[in-house]
């Protein structure tokens, strides 16, 4: 019998908002299953959850978020109405900077790329070397949502603007398998299931706490009125993003054509809805559990790596 090793991954963790927190989950499953992450490379949410998991710090974030209520989330949003965004992003990063710290990412024991673009000459930029905290707050830039980051004297907004699955920074490092994670995948014929309470969360309506506020900022920001019973502009927003982002997805895939595609619904959850974290967490480990039982299932047993 051939001597088996432990599977090496290369790890893409795709933009999505809140079910980018699947990533979490799959990461999870991984691990559970011998697999070794030598390299991570993300846009979005992809690069804060493939980031915190270069610190060490996964469990400790998953623990944070997962206790967050709608209330929380609110509160973690510094409003604006000027700069390029409705949301600075200073408190969010000072919030997850005070719980699991930062470091250079050229100090972590993975490879590791956030990816974003640069707004002025349409540009995706990797970013391979700094402050993990600086790169993550460019990568997770969403336009018009939250205001874009200076760096190094450019003006970066969300890497899956151009780049919702960055397969391309992993080629750089040698490993057995690449696996891809889509949180824009196709909707099945319902989202996820009703909560246990048979409706609602405590401190949420049916038409979204959090989505009538986006709503209501916006209007302030443009004639001081409340915003009219329709689409808010940042959902309006989100879905002409994750349209875009599905057909630069479909078109990545076809060109890279990675070992393992583990796809999380679009209609999981709402790009904002933190406080869905264990559900969406716990959706991430079903479903790379099913595809890493078929990739395991059609390899046989006792195939080496």
């Amino acid at each position: 019998m051939p001597e088996q090793r432990t599977r090496t991954v290369s790890l893409v963790l795709g933009s999505g908002g809140a079910r980018g927190l699947a990533h979490i989950g799959v990461i999870r499953e991984l691990e559970a299953r011998g697999y070794e992450i030598r390299a991570i490379a993300g846009s979005s949410m992809g690069a804060l959850v493939g980031g915190i998991h270069g610190l060490g710090e996964l469990k400790t974030y998953a623990d944070w978020v997962e206790g967050l209520s709608q209330a929380d989330v609110i509160g973690l949003l510094d409003w604006s109405f000027s700069g390029g965004g409705m949301i600075r992003g200073h408190k969010l990063m000072r919030k997850l900077e005070d719980l699991v710290g930062d470091r250079d990412i050229e100090d972590l024991p993975i490879s590791y790329t956030a990816v974003a673009v640069d707004i002025h000459r349409g540009k995706e930029i990797w970013m391979t070397d700094g402050s993990l905290f600086d790169a993550i707050r460019a990568s997770i830039a969403i336009p018009a949502i939250f205001a874009p980051h200076r760096y190094r004297g450019r003006a970066l907004v969300d890497g899956g603007l151009l780049n919702p699955v960055p397969v391309a920074p992993t080629l750089r490092t040698l490993t057995d398998l690449t696996v891809v994670v889509d949180v824009n995948g196709p909707a099945p014929k319902a989202a996820l299931d009703e909560d246990e309470n048979g409706g609602e969360d405590e401190d949420e309506d049916k038409s979204g706490v959090l989505r009538r506020m986006l709503g209501y900022v916006e209007s302030l920001g443009m004639n001081g009125t409340a915003a009219a019973e329709s689409l808010a502009l940042s959902e309006v927003l989100m879905r002409s993003l994750e349209t875009m982002q599905a057909a630069l997805t479909r078109h990545h895939l076809a060109v890279f054509r990675p070992d393992l595609v583990v796809s999380i619904p679009k209609n999981t959850c709402m790009f904002h809805e933190f406080h869905r974290a264990g559900r969406v967490i716990e959706l991430g480990r079903e479903i790379a559990r099913a595809r890493l039982d078929e990739l395991e299932e059609n390899d046989g047993p006792g195939t080496p790596y």
